[in-house]
């Protein structure tokens, strides 16, 4: 058994059966999201850090950030539930979702979930979340969408989504400049 069988199966499994899995997942992300807060806070205290960016430079940087990332997540979330499906692997959208956000990269939730954290921590003035535990966070996202979420998604959507991982970055947009000659920048 591959890790990513049991994705897969709750992912195609029956409508109940994923309709109870959902609130799980949220609770654990959520849950998670919580603990990497604590955790931050924890690990400024243990290693004695200094605030970072304390005044209203660092508030408003930190509003910014997580107005952003909270309008981001939100508007991918919307595009998840109108393709009847949630943000939570266990009961996603049937269909590939690939416009929108998706069409620049394909997790733009799960990257204004990161811009979150990064808002909260210069909020928080927490030296530790911004620069040791969101990185951390994130490069274990890279590891778990690598070994478990891409290839169920490959099993569920075939060449279709193999085309789209192709094509569409993990996180980071590309943008493309057009010169006056018409050339691609």
């Amino acid at each position: 058994m591959s890790l990513v069988d049991p994705l897969h199966s709750a992912a195609t499994g029956s409508h109940r059966r994923r309709a109870l899995l959902t609130p799980l997942g949220l609770v654990f992300f959520l849950g998670l999201l919580l603990l990497l807060l604590v955790a931050a806070r924890c690990l400024d205290a243990w290693l004695g850090l200094p605030e970072l960016m304390v005044g209203r430079r660092g508030t408003l940087v930190g509003l910014a950030l997580t107005v952003a990332g909270v309008l981001l997540s939100g508007g991918c979330t919307a595009f998840f539930l109108r393709a009847r499906g949630t943000p939570v692997p266990f009961n996603p959208p049937r269909e590939l979702v690939t416009h929108g956000p998706y069409a620049r990269t394909r997790n733009p939730m799960l990257t204004g979930v990161f811009v979150i954290l990064f808002g909260v921590g210069f909020l928080l003035h927490s030296v530790s979340l911004v620069l040791f535990v969101t990185p951390a966070f994130i490069v274990a996202n890279v590891i778990e969408l690598r070994l478990m979420e891409e290839p169920e998604l490959e099993r569920r959507f075939g060449a279709e989504y193999a085309d789209y991982r192709r094509r569409v970055p993990m996180f980071v947009p590309r943008f493309r400049f057009h010169t006056r000659k018409g050339h691609v920048v």
